[in-house]
């Protein structure tokens, strides 16, 4: 099978193709690894490759939607047993998964040939994708550009044609934020419907979930049909529905009351190819005679939410810190300057404070469950500006220069009382201020391809649901997906 050929597929069209018997899986797997060869050396996606183990799945009776199909792990939250999960950081380098994640094994189960892990920012902690231990993640469709994060090396591989799908997760926008950077499909579920074991119950309160991200609605929807579902170490019995998630693909979603919102206290002037973004969905929404309203600000307070997010996450990323010293035995050294930064942070935060930061949750639940009365869905922009220059985010010099003073002498938890956070809050949530309402309240969240700058940089548009709205989503996702056809618009690396 040529390239091209094979790119020209999505997840689904190659798994016909290895039923049909006109293509193995072990063409396949060449196919996808001569891919990797010609252009990962300039993206960095694939950090480990599993020739061992994907060579010796290529010879099994492979059966299930995906069979033969080859396929990528995220290096951060999806273990596979008998290889490290460093979760970018060279603390877990060389700590082995004693198991399969519960996804890994329902991916296998699913006849999907697992060829390498994908590049991560430590412990998934950026909106970017640009670790110490393995260098910078870059996007296809512009190799001086990041293609997001944390998912960033799985997006970059998906855009090149490496693969058609790969394993992704979510804690505040890490499906959504490299979908749209790299012009692809992503669906974070909602809380609960994919389990997250079997090494733990669920991630930052459940704010993370697991998920993919694809060229095509119904890789995703199929995917989803894949991992949904508890296990018995969990804490959910999800409402799983009765029907498919990929039957929901071609489904009428009726007519939809939507709501646009492209306000944000974070980030008062979002890039005019953000809005553009949006102006070009909501023409289309309005074509297919779904119902759109432009909303005068948020309907919840975004910037309350935005703090919250940050005390929680580094309150739980100083958790993560000491459980890989536990683990790996090693010191500080072990970690990234701008990890311990964050850590040092949460260390600061007292526990009525993280508690209280908690139970905020429900409040800005509350007040988007208000907002669905009224709604069927909320759509912004998943990005409120083009996806960032490499190493454009990194700390400044001088603010890093004097952190490391501060860490030495443990005196770091005094920056909470400076400016230091509203700096964080800018430099880190200001390009992506729509995503971490999913992730707080638990819903549901869909970034579309529907726009690309005249440079060819794919922005993405966001779709936030209620709860249980996943098969909304996918109808709705289908539907735009045959009015704006995007799934030929692919990079020419």
């Amino acid at each position: 099978m040529r390239t091209d050929e094979y790119r020209s597929f999505d997840a689904l069209g190659l798994a016909q193709l290895v039923r049909a018997g006109d293509v193995t899986p072990s063409e396949l797997l060449e196919v996808a690894r001569r891919q990797a060869d010609s252009v990962n050396s300039r993206i960095n996606a694939i950090v480990r490759f599993m020739d061992a183990e994907a060579d010796r799945r290529v010879t099994e009776d492979l059966v299930g939607p995906f069979a033969g199909v080859p396929f990528l792990i995220k290096d951060l939250g999806q273990d596979y047993a008998g290889l490290p999960s460093s979760n970018g950081s060279r603390s877990l380098a060389r700590l082995l998964a004693e198991e399969h994640s519960t996804v890994v094994r329902r991916w296998i189960d699913a006849g999907l040939v697992v060829l390498g892990k994908t590049n991560t920012p430590e412990f998934g902690a950026k909106g970017v994708t640009e670790p110490e231990l393995f260098g910078p993640a870059r996007n296809p469709w512009s190799l001086d550009r990041a293609p997001g994060g944390s998912s960033g090396g799985s997006a970059a591989a998906v855009a090149a044609g490496i693969v058609a799908v790969a394993g992704a997760n979510d804690g505040g926008g890490s499906i959504r934020i490299p979908a749209a950077c790299c012009g692809l499909v992503g669906l974070k579920p909602g809380r609960g419907l994919v389990p997250m074991g079997p090494a733990v119950g669920e991630a930052m309160h459940g704010a993370v979930v697991q998920g993919v991200v694809s060229r095509s609605v119904r890789d995703t929807a199929a995917m989803l049909d894949v991992l949904k579902g508890g296990e018995h170490s969990g804490p959910y019995i999800p409402a799983v529905p009765a029907e498919t998630f990929l039957s929901q693909v071609g489904g009428d979603p009726g007519r939809l009351r939507i709501g646009i919102c492209t306000s944000s206290a974070i980030n008062s002037s979002p890039h005019p190819e953000a809005l553009a973004a949006v102006d070009a969905a909501a023409e289309a929404l309005t074509d297919l005679h779904h119902t759109v309203e432009i909303l005068d600000k948020p309907p919840f307070d975004d910037e309350a939410l935005a703090q919250d997010f940050l005390l929680t996450w580094f309150t739980y990323l100083a958790w993560e810190v000491d459980a890989a010293k536990r683990r790996s035995g090693c010191g500080d050294e072990g970690f990234e300057f701008d990890t311990r930064l964050m850590a040092a942070l949460g260390r600061a935060f007292g526990s009525v404070e993280y508690v209280d930061a908690v139970m905020r949750r429900h409040e800005h639940a509350r007040r988007l469950s208000s907002y669905f009365e009224r709604y069927d869905l909320l759509l912004t922009p998943t990005l409120a500006d083009l996806p960032p220059r490499i190493g454009s985010l990194d700390t400044p010099r001088r603010l890093r220069l004097a952190a490391e003073v501060l860490l030495k002498t443990g005196t770091a938890g005094l920056l909470r009382h400076s400016t230091l956070t509203d700096q964080i809050i800018h430099s880190s949530l200001s390009w992506i201020p729509y995503t971490q309402l999913a992730n707080v309240t638990g819903r549901p969240a869909l970034s579309l391809p529907l726009h690309w700058t005249a440079d060819g940089i794919p922005m993405g548009v966001q779709f936030t649901a209620q709860l249980g709205g996943e098969a909304m989503l996918v109808r709705l996702a289908a539907q735009l997906e045959e009015a704006m056809p995007w799934i030929d618009c692919r990079p020419t690396i």
